[in-house]
């Protein structure tokens, strides 16, 4: 998790993301940084964030973002 809110915080240093839970819904993250944040995500983790898992909730929080990685992880 530490690796990931490193990349988060390469984004928005400035935000807190160990409470924040409205990252899309708060307009935090935009559509450029998703981007970012997804090819940063696949490199990092050796994971693919397909279409199907680019919904709010999966990026609306850290732990979520995070829980969407331990997915992926898992299904490889």
């Amino acid at each position: 998790m530490d690796e990931l809110i490193a990349i988060l915080k390469d984004i928005h240093p400035d935000v807190d993301y160990e409470t924040a839970t409205n990252l899309i819904d708060g307009k935090i993250l935009d559509s450029f940084d998703i981007i970012s944040l997804v090819s940063e995500i696949n490199d990092k983790f050796d994971v693919v964030i397909s279409a199907e898992y680019m919904i709010p909730e999966n990026f609306n929080s850290a732990k979520a973002l995070w829980d969407l990685i331990q997915k992926l992880e898992d299904e490889e």
